[in-house]
Parts: C-alpha cells; sequence; structure tokens
C-alpha cells in the first residue's frame, strides 16, 4: 500500500541518510585499506622527491649523504613501478573484506519509502545492520 506523501517523504530521507552513512563507511574503510597498503609506495615516493635537486631539495643529512639525484630518480621509478602491484592487493583486500562484512548489501532500495510494510532486510540477505532473524547464507549472485 502507498504511504502518504508526507510520510514517502520521511521514509525518502531516512532511507538516504542511512545510504549515505553505508557509503561513507565504505569509502572510510577503503581509504584505510589503501593508505595502508600504499605506504611503502607513498614514503619510496616521498624520499625521491623530497631529495631530487630539481624538485625540493631538502637540506636533511639523508638527502647529502646517501642520496643523489640518480639515487633519488630510481626512488621515484621504484615507487610507481610497485604502485601497480599494490594497487591490485589493496582493492583485493577491500573486497575480501567488504563482502565477508556484507556491507554492500546494507545499501536500502528507495521503495521502501514508497510503500507501507516493507522490510529493512530483505530475505536471504544477512547483513549485519539488517534486523535479526534473517537468513545468514548470502550468494554473491542473484
Amino acid at each position: 500500500e502507498p504511504r502518504s506523501p508526507w510520510c514517502c517523504l520521511a521514509w525518502t530521507l531516512v532511507i538516504g541518510t542511512v545510504n549515505s552513512l553505508v557509503f561513507l563507511l565504505n569509502l572510510l574503510l577503503m581509504f584505510v585499506i589503501f593508505t595502508i597498503v600504499l605506504l611503502p609506495t607513498i614514503v619510496v615516493v616521498y624520499f625521491g622527491f623530497q631529495c631530487h635537486s630539481q624538485v625540493l631539495h631538502s637540506s636533511a643529512r639523508y638527502c647529502k649523504s646517501i642520496l643523489d639525484d640518480n639515487s633519488s630518480s630510481a626512488l621515484i621509478i621504484l615507487g610507481f613501478v610497485i604502485m601497480s602491484p599494490l594497487l591490485v592487493v589493496a582493492m583485493a583486500i577491500y573486497c575480501s573484506l567488504a563482502r565477508r562484512l556484507r556491507l554492500l548489501v546494507c545499501f536500502q532500495p528507495y521503495s521502501l519509502a514508497v510503500y507501507k510494510g516493507g522490510r529493512w532486510c530483505r530475505r536471504g540477505e544477512g547483513a549485519p545492520c539488517c534486523a535479526g532473524g534473517c537468513n545468514t547464507q548470502l550468494k554473491a549472485w542473484v
């Protein structure tokens, strides 16, 4: 049965807020995982750019004694070369964790706002954000 216009608007705002929070949670999780996995690349490229005379040319002791322009260039190249495999690893970790935590199942359809009697948890989806009593088996394909 359809909801009244004001009730539909209120439910739309609630569902939009829930979906936005789930999206922000996914974004935060992705940011943390990518930052941790890509930290070696970030450090290597940072030191390469910091010690190169054409870029920042830091006056730090390690830049004067250990890293010259050639080794700084090598660090920059090495950082960009190891970035590709680390991006694949980071995405695999994020996808595995999101699937294990079932975060993508927590998005709610807007049909809950239009019609009365909808459930926050669709049958067959046992995500932690759903109400208890749902089926705990989840298929990756539907």
